[in-house]
């Protein structure tokens, strides 16, 4: 019988459909000892409007309620997960800036939670949380899982950030060319095509030339927003 590491890395290298890979997540957090389950990932661009995509087995009346209420806006969690990837326990310390929030959430049984964000190469956030309606998270239920938690958070942001990226931005199936990144990267040093030409010792046209194909990889309207997205990433 594989374990539940062996089954989570199984699923990861063999399931094509996130829906059926959430299932497994869900399963591994039950495992854990957590009824709900949610993950949320945030592609790096449009830096305005950035693609995002979320999964979770909340009660359905409460997925209708944060979304009408737009509580994606509030939520301390996403907030805390965007500058930062050590986890958080759910507190009334935590949920102090969205009381109504929080005391909404309860109402509709969601009253212990422990939450973890996760960055990868390409630039993808993601965010795992487990919740459960009761049983207050205990020090040592911490301690002992701990570990098992972030394997998780990691495990699950590799396998839906591999199954989600190229669908929310396709740029990140367009691999550059050396020679395209390395036109880019002086471009975000400031240098001129004319500078780029004289320090890699080819013509300014073909500067021109690289810039425009990794401008139209990368989907960008024009060459600082190709060197941005390419940063973002990974790409330089």
């Amino acid at each position: 019988m594989r374990s539940c590491q062996e089954d989570m890395l199984h699923a990861l290298h063999t399931i094509e459909c996130e829906h059926k890979l959430f299932e497994k997540v869900i399963w591994h957090a039950r495992k854990l000892g957590f009824e709900y389950c949610a993950y949320g990932l945030r592609m790096p661009f449009p830096l305005t409007q950035p693609k995002i995509s979320m999964f979770n087995n909340y009660p359905n009346a409460w997925q209708r309620r944060y979304q009408a209420e737009q509580y994606f806006t509030v939520d301390p969690t996403v907030k805390h997960g965007m500058r930062s990837q050590l986890p958080v326990v759910w507190s009334d310390n935590l949920f102090a800036p969205a009381r109504e929030f929080w005391e909404d959430a309860r109402s509709f049984g969601l009253q212990v939670g422990w939450a973890q964000a996760s960055r990868d190469v390409n630039g993808a956030g993601g965010l795992l949380t487990l919740a459960r309606s009761c049983d207050s998270l205990s020090s040592a239920e911490l301690q002992g899982n701990m570990c098992k938690m972030a394997w998780l958070t990691q495990m699950t942001h590799l396998g839906m950030s591999r199954l989600l990226a190229s669908k929310l931005n396709p740029e990140t199936e367009m691999p550059l060319s050396d020679r395209e990144a390395e036109v880019l990267r002086w471009t975000g040093d400031g240098k001129t095509s004319a500078d780029i030409a004289e320090i890699i010792k080819i013509s300014e046209r073909t500067v021109n030339f690289h810039i425009s194909n990794a401008m139209a990889k990368l989907n960008a309207a024009n060459k600082l927003a190709a060197v941005v997205r390419a940063a973002m990433l990974g790409m330089l």
